[in-house]
């Protein structure tokens, strides 16, 4: 397999300011198909999930087991400490852990003590009406994340709760050590206060409250985005559960999430909302929510999760295919757009705000919802080309249309994709997560059914 040492790419890559790195030639397929053919789609699974799981393994923050908010290969931060712990990426980490397990790149006992060391740091770190904050320093105090954005974060608390249910339903409740750190995981879930974040008991979620500006950022979570399982958790909550009508007239808004629409032929289900121009989001929000929570057979008064989510992917898929505004490397093989970096800074890539940016997490994180398409893409990414994979999988974003990548990578991007790959192939995670008895009472209380669980 043609994996580039990240190494031996930097060398040659020409700085174009803080953002991104520019280099035309590194950026031309090449003529692999033999070697391609050796490749078993196994073995290439194997490949980015390993690769990826090391994100959260190898190049965890140390003094918390927890991920890096990014990890730039050129060792070049221009804004933030490189050691910034991210929330939500620490969530999909904490999940990714468990595909080393399973796929034995680690053992059973060393997970187990990241664990340890990962419940621990999370019990003392800064909590607010025990949420967490959006990004927390090795130290455990709050790094902002914006100026008024300094206190509890509800949607990435969200993320970490459904990693950490996850990781307590694996654990052998007949063992002493990893009964004690489910134990754990059961108090921090049981802690944080979900009806707080009503904002004194309006029916929806707010996703920010900061001791210092209490609810000046006034962001009501209201769908459909990547928050659902945010109100999912927060009906779960056997301490703080909010009211069946925050999910009702909050996130459903009376019922408008049901405006859907027809794009490049598909139903979008439920309305992407708030959006402009497009009928749906970024691909992002065909993942978050679902690593735990599983879409196959789960439905409410309001749509269909899997039809939902699959054409979703394929709308993606579609649009790269069409290509309409004929950026170079677009097409069956090249696909996917989300939120990730940019020539620019971070943008939210989607088909109405198309740079001809491609993200590598789009398509991989897709893989249970668009199976063959994903397979092409990662085939492509590991089989024809030659620069766009390093230590920790593929990079974080690449423009063929305008020569540039970037030797960097974030963590809520990576973590999704040995996530999702994993519950394409095995279900590991969505077994795990819907058989949590918590999660099940939440479900019903906002009138969810499930074929895979009998709901």
């Amino acid at each position: 397999m043609r994996l580039v040492l990240v190494l031996m790419a930097v060398a040659s890559f020409l700085v174009v300011g803080c953002n991104g790195h520019k280099s035309s030639k590194k950026l031309e397929t090449t003529n692999n198909t033999v070697n391609s053919k050796k490749w078993t789609n196994s073995a290439l699974l194997d490949s980015v999930q390993k690769q990826t799981f090391q994100y959260f393994w190898e190049g965890a923050e140390p003094n918390s087991g927890l991920a890096r908010e990014r990890i730039h290969l050129d060792g070049i931060y221009p804004t933030h400490d490189k050691d910034i712990i991210t929330i939500g990426g620490s969530g999909f980490g904490i999940m990714a852990i468990l595909v080393g397990v399973e796929r034995d790149f680690i053992t059973r006992e060393q997970a187990v003590g990241r664990y340890q060391k990962i419940v621990d740091f999370l019990e003392k770190a800064d909590r607010f009406h025990g949420a967490w904050p959006h990004w927390l320093m090795p130290n455990g105090k709050t790094a902002p994340f914006s100026k008024k954005d300094n206190g509890g974060d509800l949607v990435e608390t969200a993320f970490l709760i459904q990693g950490l249910l996850t990781v307590k339903e694996y654990l052998n409740k007949e063992n002493t050590k990893e009964r004690a750190i489910a134990n754990k995981i059961q108090q921090l879930w049981e802690e944080v206060e979900w009806d707080w974040y009503t904002k004194g008991g309006k029916n929806v979620l707010y996703w920010h409250w900061s001791p210092e500006f209490g609810w000046d950022m006034d962001f009501a979570v209201d769908g459909y985005n990547e928050a659902l399982i945010m109100y999912v958790l927060a009906a779960a909550s056997p301490t703080h559960p909010i009211d069946e009508n925050v999910y009702y007239k909050g996130w459903a808004r009376n019922g408008a999430i049901t405006n859907d629409t027809l794009y490049y032929g598909l139903e979008t289900e439920l309305d992407h909302y708030p959006h402009d121009t497009s009928p749906v989001g970024p691909l992002f929000w065909a993942h978050y929510s679902y690593l735990g929570l599983n879409p196959k057979g789960l439905s409410d008064q309001y749509g269909d999760y899997w039809k939902l989510n699959t054409h979703h992917a394929l709308i993606h898929y579609k649009h790269c295919v069409e290509n309409p505004n004929h950026f170079k490397g677009y097409g069956k093989k090249c696909w996917g757009l989300t939120s990730s970096y940019s020539m620019n800074g971070y943008k939210g890539h989607r088909p109405d705000r198309d740079l001809g940016v491609i993200s590598p997490t789009a398509a991989l994180s897709s893989m249970p919802y668009t199976p063959e398409e994903s397979m092409a893409f990662l085939r492509f990414l590991y089989t024809e080309q030659d620069s766009l994979i390093g230590k920790y999988g593929p990079y974080d974003a690449f423009s063929m249309q305008h020569s540039w990548y970037v030797p960097r990578y974030l963590a809520i991007d990576q973590g999704p994709i040995p996530v999702m790959i994993e519950n394409y192939r095995t279900g590991l995670f969505w077994k795990l997560f819907m058989k949590n008895a918590d999660v099940q009472t939440g479900l019903k209380e906002l009138g969810f059914t499930s074929k895979e669980i009998n709901l």
